[in-house]
């Protein structure tokens, strides 16, 4: 909920509120947590949300599936859906895409992000506008999803993140502000676990690692698998403390998951690598920045993170 010392929010709120009540347009706004914190009567009545709900956008997909109503998910695993969809949701600044309710109304949904994290979701009824071309787009839209997706494990692929990772190198700023950070990880001894285990076990790990990192980042934040058992996440205007708080946050989640039912006291671990944007970096440099770093955190030990500290030259200032 919206913590009443947010008086410029509340008003904007106050505000708005009125204005979007009356229309059958579909209005809702979320925080940077994903929770709800606006919806006006259309958008609570198609998804099933009541006057006094504001919930997670998570809670609310995952409640609906059950439900048989709202979002329309085909999907026999869920949580993988889940998995999936977080890993774009909110990626961008503006996205556009098509989506049916089960109660057979097919709508144009469209989903502003402010840099600050907050989401405007706007959604209009398109029933019966080129109808014909209903499963084509539906198609397409499914193309997309796998064109950005990790096969194995859900998350998004090595071409979604590397778009993000330039979308935040092309942030204006002034040279002295951070654009944001960017963290290599890599599963500690995969090689091993795969000789001693076997591949399917391995993948058991990975899909783990995956759906444990995507469910404790940020919406604001891109996670995804570039490689093996390398992964990346983007970190847009995050500054190098509050990125290492996060990571190591993770570590120690991931330290405590036991993904193997038939071994309870299996355990794995990651080492991180963390790089700081600057302006006028390329891609490759920083990815180079953070690289170094994960090669030094498993030197130091594994099971940890190292921060890139190396300097601009005279020349890159």
């Amino acid at each position: 909920m919206i913590s009443p010392n947010n008086n410029g929010t509340r008003k904007l709120l106050d505000q708005f509120g009125p204005m979007a009540t009356d229309t059958q347009v579909l209005v809702a706004l979320y925080d940077a947590e994903d929770r709800l914190q606006f919806a006006n009567p259309a958008f609570r009545s198609a998804f099933f949300i009541a006057a006094d709900e504001h919930p997670f956008w998570a809670d609310l997909m995952r409640r609906n599936y059950r439900l048989k109503q709202g979002t329309v998910i085909a999907a026999t695993d869920f949580e993988e859906w889940l998995r999936s969809t977080q890993s774009r949701r909110g990626k961008v600044s503006f996205r556009a895409f098509e989506t049916d309710l089960h109660d057979g109304r097919w709508l144009w949904m469209t989903e502003t992000v402010r840099e600050n994290g907050w989401m405007l979701c706007i959604a209009s009824d398109i029933t019966r506008i080129r109808a014909d071309e209903r499963d084509l787009r539906q198609d397409r839209d499914v193309a997309i999803k796998a064109a950005h997706t990790d096969e194995l494990t859900g998350v998004a692929n090595r071409r979604f993140v590397m778009a993000r990772l330039e979308e935040l190198l092309a942030i204006p700023a002034p040279a002295d502000q951070t654009l944001g950070c960017l963290a290599v990880f890599d599963i500690d001894n995969f090689k091993y676990i795969n000789d001693r285990l076997g591949h399917h076990t391995g993948d058991v790990i990975l899909r783990d690692f995956a759906g444990t990192i995507q469910a404790h980042v940020r919406r604001t934040d891109c996670f995804g698998r570039v490689g093996g058992e390398e992964f990346v996440l983007v970190m847009p205007r995050t500054p190098a403390d509050e990125a290492a708080n996060i990571i190591h946050c993770l570590l120690t989640i991931v330290r405590d998951s036991r993904p193997l039912p038939e071994s309870s006291s299996f355990s794995y671990t990651f080492s991180a690598g963390l790089a700081v944007a600057r302006k006028g970096d390329t891609l490759a440099e920083i990815y180079r920045r953070a690289d170094l770093a994960l090669y030094s955190a498993k030197l130091a030990g594994r099971d940890r993170l190292q921060i890139n500290i190396d300097m601009p030259s005279e020349g890159k200032r």
